[in-house]
């Protein structure tokens, strides 16, 4: 990878009323790796499911798997600018693109998923569980039951239930990243349930990493920090997002591009000894 580029705070007149928002609208617009990116055959002729796959980190990831030379089904809430969008730059890269469209909290959409890329792809290798949901709460008394378990629906449920009906597809060798944070961590008290489901997240990853390993599947996730993404504008506050990243050591966000390496590593065979493994993304801040 080469010349990243790094988004210079602050961040001005940025916020969006659609969650989980969208790329169009953002400036500076978040780097995906799409003039940086350069594979080199890691994940050749494998075949991937990818949630939140339209944009931020997903889109990032969908890029690099596809230049490593993966097939990819892209899984997204209704960000169809943002999917099509994703789908050109995989096939760009010669090789597979599937949209699905459609609500992660429904049970039968998890299982639908699943169906579909065994279908397209005859298979199913990796299982990158990366879908989202947050939004900012200065009191507990705002956080209403249908919020709190939406995030939970959403971030950890969902993540069960496509991982359930993914397992069942999946040979030795087969490897499922799930997306985790810093918030894991180092919670962040306006994030209060997002950040609790992504400590669940990190429990859910360990446990299943034990309960696979004879079966030769592999189970990490990544810990992003602050990352430039569509989630950003649309979920936090204008102060927030102005000096958004500001906080940790290399005292800027990261960009999608820069979290990108670490689940094509998880994803290959270079990481066939890595599993119930939490990779940091953070600019410095430490998890210990």
């Amino acid at each position: 990878m080469t010349d990243v580029r790094h988004p210079e705070l602050p961040f001005t007149d940025q916020q969006q009323d659609d969650v989980p928002g969208h790329t169009g609208p953002m400036h500076p617009q978040p780097d995906h790796g799409e003039e940086s990116y350069v594979g080199s055959g890691k994940l050749e002729g494998k075949a991937v499911i990818v949630t939140g796959g339209d944009s931020g980190i997903g889109r990032a990831v969908a890029i690099a798997f596809a230049r490593e030379g993966a097939d990819l089904l892209i899984s997204y809430l209704d960000e169809d600018e943002d999917a099509e969008a994703t789908k050109r730059w995989i096939e760009k890269a010669g090789r597979r693109a599937v949209l699905l469209r459609g609500d992660i909290t429904n049970a039968a959409h998890c299982d639908e998923i699943v169906a579909r890329a065994v279908k397209e792809f005859g298979k199913l290798d990796v299982l990158v569980n990366n879908a989202a949901y947050q939004m900012t709460y200065d009191s507990i008394d705002d956080i209403s039951d249908d919020e709190w378990n939406r995030t939970f629906d959403t971030n950890i449920g969902a993540m069960f239930r496509i991982t359930r009906a993914a397992v069942r597809h999946m040979k030795q060798g087969s490897a499922i990243i799930n997306t985790t944070s810093i918030n894991a961590d180092k919670p962040n008290p306006g994030l209060l349930a997002y950040a609790t489901t992504k400590g669940a997240i990190q429990n859910f990853t360990a446990g299943l990493a034990q309960l696979l390993a004879e079966q030769g599947v592999r189970v990490n996730c990544v810990a992003p920090g602050p990352i430039w993404t569509p989630l950003i504008p649309s979920t936090m506050p204008k102060d927030k997002v102005e000096n958004f990243g500001k906080q940790v050591p290399m005292k800027r966000p990261g960009q999608p591009a820069e979290v990108a390496p670490a689940y094509v590593l998880l994803a290959s065979d270079a990481a066939s000894y890595i599993s119930g493994a939490t990779i940091a993304v953070t600019g410095g801040a430490p998890i210990l």
